[in-house]
C-alpha cells in the first residue's frame, strides 16, 4: 500500500511534539533564541502571512538549508546551532509536522510544531507579517 501525505503527518505528529499557537508565542517569548520556520511555498506564505521574527525555508529546501555537512553556501545560518529552539508552522499544520520530524531526525534537539499552522495563529487573534 501507497504512503500517503496523512500518513506521514501522522507518523510525523507521533514523533514531535505539537504546541498550540498561544504556547509557541510564550517560548518565543521566553527564549528569545527560538527560531520560526514557515515551511510553506512563497505564493502560500504570501496570502497566509509569516509569524513575526519567523523565517521562510520551503519544506521541500528545508533538508538542504539544515544539513551540516552541505557547503555553507547551501545552509541556513540560522540552523547552525543542533540545541536552539525550533517551531516549525505552515498554514494549518500537516507540513509544519513533517517538517519538525525531518529536523528532529537531523539531530535538532528542541524542535516543535504549531497545531494547525499559521491559520490557528491567526484565528487567536495573534498577528502575522506580510513576507517580504
Amino acid at each position: 500500500m501507497a504512503w500517503t501525505f496523512r500518513q506521514m503527518v501522522a507518523d510525523a505528529r507521533a514523533d514531535v511534539e505539537g504546541v498550540e499557537p498561544e504556547e509557541a508565542r510564550r517560548r518565543g517569548r521566553e527564549q528569545p533564541n527560538t527560531l520560526v520556520i514557515d515551511v510553506q511555498d512563497p505564493i502560500d506564505l504570501a496570502a497566509c502571512g509569516l509569524i513575526p521574527g519567523g523565517i521562510n525555508i520551503t519544506l521541500g529546501m528545508l533538508p538542504i538549508r539544515a544539513d551540516h555537512e552541505l557547503p555553507l553556501a547551501l545552509r541556513s545560518p540560522e540552523l547552525r546551532d543542533f540545541a536552539r529552539p525550533i517551531l516549525v508552522t505552515c498554514g494549518v499544520g500537516g507540513q509544519a509536522a513533517l517538517g519538525a520530524h525531518l529536523l528532529k531526525r537531523m539531530g535538532y534537539k528542541h524542535v516543535a510544531f504549531i497545531e494547525g499552522g499559521t491559520a490557528a495563529w491567526k484565528a487567536q487573534g495573534l498577528d502575522v507579517e506580510r513576507p517580504a
